[in-house]
């Protein structure tokens, strides 16, 4: 990341990442029928709620030796592969379609 100019900026930028990628992870899904998103409102496409959402503790690494860099949405990217290892470890079920729903995770139980 460089060196911070912003710590409550980062930290918010990475804590708000991590909910979105738990989204992706635990809930997020789209459904074609016939060619159309079946998911037309957030009545029926599922998007974190701050009542499941886990604690999250974050810390950012400097290195103040580099110059700034933009913090981006890296955080994202990883959540699917954390959480869906965290299953592995847990039950020795494997899954490799996100998102990681009740229904997927019984799935890949039974067969492991």
């Amino acid at each position: 990341m460089g060196r911070v100019i912003n710590p409550d900026g980062a930290l918010a930028q990475m804590e708000g990442c991590i909910t979105m990628g738990l989204g992706y992870c635990l809930s997020e899904e789209i459904h074609f029928r016939g060619g159309a998103i079946q998911e037309r409102n957030f009545d029926s496409y599922e998007i974190p709620h701050f009542s499941w959402l886990p604690k999250i503790e974050t810390v950012l690494v400097e290195n103040p030796g580099l110059e700034p860099q933009g913090g981006g949405e890296p955080p994202i990217v990883n959540m699917g592969a954390v959480v869906a290892n965290a299953v592995f470890d847990a039950t020795g079920a494997r899954l490799y379609r996100l998102p990681l729903t009740p229904d997927r995770v019984q799935e890949a139980f039974k067969k492991g």
